[in-house]
């Protein structure tokens, strides 16, 4: 399920799939299958890194106007390196913190396990 995060990147996603021509062009363009590309914009599959990185990399839009909605929707030149590596390392951190989450939800279910049952009482 689509986070609440991703609601912008659709949003901006939708921009992108009409300043294409349609999902299908997009998806062409970019090598996916428009399926793909329907379930991300429909909330059914959560945005991935592959669909941004293929948006940065070969149609050129920038990481932050994609993933923030702030700053150039294009990249420019000097620009790319800088927000591709920036995205790398957002992704690592949100990886980080996937995996913090699921700790503490994993730590909250034996808490909650371990207490007495409230509906004897």
């Amino acid at each position: 399920m689509a986070s609440a995060a991703d609601d912008g990147v659709v949003k901006r996603l939708k921009v992108i799939v009409k300043d294409h021509g349609g999902q299908l062009a997009l998806a062409n363009l970019i090598g996916v299958d428009q399926g793909f590309i329907s379930k991300v914009i429909n909330k059914k599959q959560d945005v991935s890194y592959y669909l941004i990185k293929k948006l940065c990399f070969q149609l050129k839009y920038s990481p932050e106007w994609l993933i923030l909605g702030t700053g150039n929707k294009q990249i420019l030149k000097q620009e790319s390196a800088k927000l591709i590596t920036e995205i790398q390392m957002l992704r690592t951190e949100v990886d980080i913190l996937q995996a913090r989450m699921k700790a503490y939800e994993m730590e909250l279910s034996e808490v909650r396990n371990a207490l007495p049952d409230r509906k004897q009482a």
